[in-house]
This record gives structure tokens, sequence and C-alpha cells, in this order.
């Protein structure tokens, strides 16, 4: 299940990483309404999100308290 698991997420990332760049910089941040999220905060989120849990993922489990979820879906760029 782990393989399977990394094997994905892996996957995934290649995915992200290559269709990044056939977006323009206008769609990156389009939104369909003032609910929803962009592309570009779903990418931060997503990042975020993976960097918390596999940071020291050999050690503990989950979300790291040092992770400012809420700071993902604020638009900086």
């Amino acid at each position: 299940m782990k393989k399977n698991t990394l094997t994905s997420y892996l996957n995934n990332f290649i995915i992200l990483k290559k269709s990044r760049s056939s977006f323009f910089k206008e769609e990156l941040h389009w939104k369909a309404s003032e609910e929803s999220n962009s592309i570009a905060i779903i990418i931060k989120h997503l990042n975020g999100n993976t960097h918390s849990r596999w940071t020291d993922f050999l050690t503990t489990d989950g979300e790291k308290p040092n992770r400012n979820r809420d700071q993902e879906f604020i638009a900086t760029i």
C-alpha cells in the first residue's frame, strides 16, 4: 500500500509539473466564483500538504504543528 501511495504521489507531481507550464499566469489565478480557489491556490495548498505529510514521515504522522494551512489559501503571487 505505501509503495502504491508514493508512486501515485510521484506520478501526480510529474503531471502537475508538466501541466503547470501550459497555463498562462492569468489562467492560473482565475476563479469561477469568490468562493472557489484558483489553480495557483490549489497547487500552493497541495505543496503545503505534501511538505507537511512527508517531512519526518518515518518518525511522525499527519500534519505538522509548524504548517500554516490558512496561509496556503491566500494569493501571494
